[in-house]
């Protein structure tokens, strides 16, 4: 073989090296040169075909870098890129000249291939160039900047460039651009955001940031590699939102309290969804909500203005509570945690009244009353949920209980219920909410009506059938007495008439229903009674006391308050209350008060008023409405209520005891209040009270070493 076979060999290869790189390859013979490069490794001069190569790209690639450097601006990418993509097909056809090499030779070794060689050296020699690194990386970040600031760009030639550095390596992209371009966006949104909260109110500075991060997603899909997206997303969500989330919340006039305030659905939509992306965002939206909630809440609950009228005061709850509802679902996404939050808002602030039980029972009553006349009955279902909303929140259900009971009473017996339906559908939710124990007795009180009614049947039907003329239309409810509300009795002597009626009526009922006994509740009666004031005729509709005081004034026309209360012998303050309507009423006074006032005293004197007139036939003179407790009957309530509670008390402890035998006094404190809390807070006072009258009547028993200590006694 010719000892110089290597050089020659190898020098035809540089040559031919050289022209590629100089896109000059049109008259080179590939063929030759594959078999010169073939024959150089299969004569083990590879490592001098390796070497060689290295040092000739070398050499071309320095001239590039000259090139390059020569250029300044946008010319300078347009430089580079055409370069990068020269040198890319260079190559390519180097790999192929060389495929043998890449084959043998470069596996054996452990060199790196061909084609990622002329990477590094790319990378070496131009990227890594110091002088065409620093004008690269200023040109990029100066384009960015340009392009934030509303100028346009060359999008495909950035992308070019930034393309170049990810085939370069993923390294390199992120160590020689994409570090220096988050560090750049950092800075320019850090000064936007002092900016922007200078000049803007809230709702106008998160527009802003959004259609920021829109921008920067937008970017990187145009010119930069994908994996930068979440990064630069994150840069811009810290400047522009979590380092700003305080300020923004508390902005005066524009903050979340004034778009709560102001049902600005979007502006409140667009801050839950930025605030969403950092940490602590929802959290911080959540619990100013829930403390303005709470403030204003209690505001409502607290003030004496609001809750006079409790059918108003309950109305502005539901209203409260639909307009966070509608916040929560439209602009919060339905977000579950805020549901919750807001439901521990209501519950906080609902039970700083005393009188909440009361009002909800009221509005109900009301509702059932009047207020859902014409109402279909998805409608009236909607009401029912909305209230049940409410109720929920009662920490003293049983404090309600005794009230809608007082109120169901007054409607079943008054017949002034607008819907059976609505009246047992509420029942089914309260059953449901709080179980059948709750509701017993409410089901029961409707039992008896419809007993009632055909107990009357059969009572009419016998006097008929006995040919007995009872000489006015009797109408008895009988009430079974645990299952209506708790009425002392009220003392009344009924006229002859009624009373020979009354007494036909018992003699049939006792004769159907042995062992029973009938006590006369005429305090909740009504009566119809036909009068003649002078030529005209009206039917009047009163109370059963105030047919009793209107039958006195058959037989005279003049009484006095105490001759109509020594007659009659109802109680002072229901005679009082029935004088009043009566004789106090505009347009409605069938007795006329000397003297005349609102107030009744007992040195008045009262006279039937024949120039009594209306329009109407039938006169309603009282109705019996519920109204707002008076402080007496509110401290009688609450002491019921208290007694109540004593013997539910001692059967959670006497419950817990029993499954437990031995227990501490602490430990029975949390566990009776757990298992009590559908129905109310047990005070840990009268659980201990409810304890002490247990050892007594020997149910428990103390430890004898350890006093807190309680043992069941079976």
């Amino acid at each position: 073989m010719d000892p110089n076979y290597a050089d020659k060999t190898w020098k035809v290869l540089e040559d031919a090296i050289q022209e590629i790189h100089n896109q000059n390859a049109s008259g080179l013979s590939f063929e030759e040169l594959y078999r010169n490069a073939y024959n150089m490794v299969l004569h083990k001069y590879g490592d001098r075909l390796y070497t060689g190569l290295i040092r000739t790209l070398k050499r071309q690639l320095q001239g590039v870098a000259g090139r390059v450097e020569a250029t300044q601006g946008e010319p300078f990418l347009r430089e580079l890129k055409t370069r990068w993509e020269d040198h890319n097909k260079s190559t390519q056809m180097i790999r192929d000249i060389l495929m043998y090499m890449d084959r043998t030779y470069v596996v054996q070794q452990m060199k790196t291939p061909v084609f990622p060689l002329g990477l590094e050296l790319w990378r070496e020699n131009i990227v890594r160039n110091k002088p065409i690194a620093d004008r690269l990386l200023l040109i990029l970040r100066d384009l960015v900047q340009r392009e934030r600031g509303g100028e346009l760009v060359e999008h495909g030639l950035i992308k070019s460039v930034t393309q170049m550095l990810v085939d370069l390596g993923q390294s390199v992209y992120v160590e020689d651009f994409e570090k220096h371009f988050l560090s750049a966006a950092a800075d320019f949104y850090k000064i936007e955001a002092a900016t922007l909260m200078q000049s803007c109110d809230s709702p106008e500075y998160l527009k802003k940031a959004e259609r920021r991060i829109s921008e920067e997603a937008e970017r990187v899909r145009r010119y930069l590699d994908a994996s930068t997206e979440a990064k630069v997303t994150k840069v811009v969500e810290t400047e522009l939102i979590l380092n700003q989330m305080q300020a923004l919340i508390h902005k005066e006039n524009s903050g979340l309290i004034a778009l709560l305030r102001d049902d600005k659905f979007e502006d409140l939509s667009r801050m839950y969804n930025l605030f969403k992306r950092v940490e602590g965002g929802l959290t911080l939206i959540r619990a100013i909500m829930s403390e303005y909630v709470k403030t204003a809440g209690k505001a409502l609950v607290q003030d004496p203005e609001r809750t006079k009228d409790p059918v108003e005061f309950v109305q502005q709850l539901l209203d409260m509570r639909d307009k966070y509802d509608k916040i929560i679902t439209v602009a919060f996404n339905d977000d579950k945690t805020f549901k919750n939050a807001l439901n521990q808002a209501f519950e906080h602030f609902v039970n700083l009244n005393a009188r909440s039980p009361e009002f909800i029972s009221l509005f109900i009553d009301d509702k059932l009353r009047k207020g859902i006349k014409g109402l279909n009955d998805s409608d009236v279902e909607g009401v029912l949920d909305k209230v049940m909303s409410l109720f929920r929140y009662l920490q003293e259900k049983d404090v309600f209980e005794k009230y809608y009971k007082q109120h169901l009473a007054k409607r079943l017996l008054s017949g002034r219920t607008t819907s059976d339906d609505a009246e047992r559908n509420f029942l089914v939710k309260l059953k449901t909410e709080c179980g059948y124990q709750f509701t017993s007795k409410l089901e029961s009180m409707f039992t008896d009506i419809k007993t009632s009614s055909d107990t009357m049947k059969e009572f009419k039907a016998k006097m008929v059938e006995t040919s007995v003329d009872l000489k006015l239309d009797l109408h008895v409810q009988v009430l079974t007495t645990g299952s209506w509300p708790t009425q002392t009795i009220g003392k009344c002597n009924l006229p002859t008439e009624v009373l020979d009626s009354c007494e036909h009526f018992k003699a049939f009922y006792l004769s159907t229903h042995s062992g029973r006994k009938l006590c006369w509740q005429a305090n909740m009666g009504t009566a119809d009674v036909r009068a003649q004031f002078g030529a005209k005729r009206h039917e009047l509709n009163v109370s059963t006391y105030q047919m009793c005081i209107l039958m006195l004034f058959n037989s005279t026309e003049i009484l006095t308050y105490k001759e109509i209360a020594d007659t009659t012998d109802i109680p002072a303050q229901e005679l009082k209350r029935s004088l009043q309507g009566l004789a106090c009423v505009k347009g409605k006074n069938v007795l006329r008060k000397e003297p005349m006032s609102k107030d009744i005293s007992d040195t008045d004197s009262f006279l039937f008023n024949d120039k009594f007139s209306s329009k109407l036939v039938k006169v309603k003179i009282s109705t019996i409405a519920a109204t707002k407790e008076g402080e007496t009957e509110k401290a009688e309530t609450r002491h019921r209520v208290e007694e109540d509670r004593k013997p539910q008390i001692e059967a959670s402890i006497v419950r817990i005891m029993k499954a437990r035998k031995v227990l501490d006094h602490n430990n029975i404190i949390t566990e009776v209040t757990r298992q009590l809390s559908g129905r109310f807070l047990p005070n840990p006072a009268v659980i201990k009270k409810r304890i002490e009258s247990l050892i007594e009547r020997e149910f428990l028993e103390r430890d004898e070493t350890d006093r807190k200590m309680y043992r069941y006694l079976a």
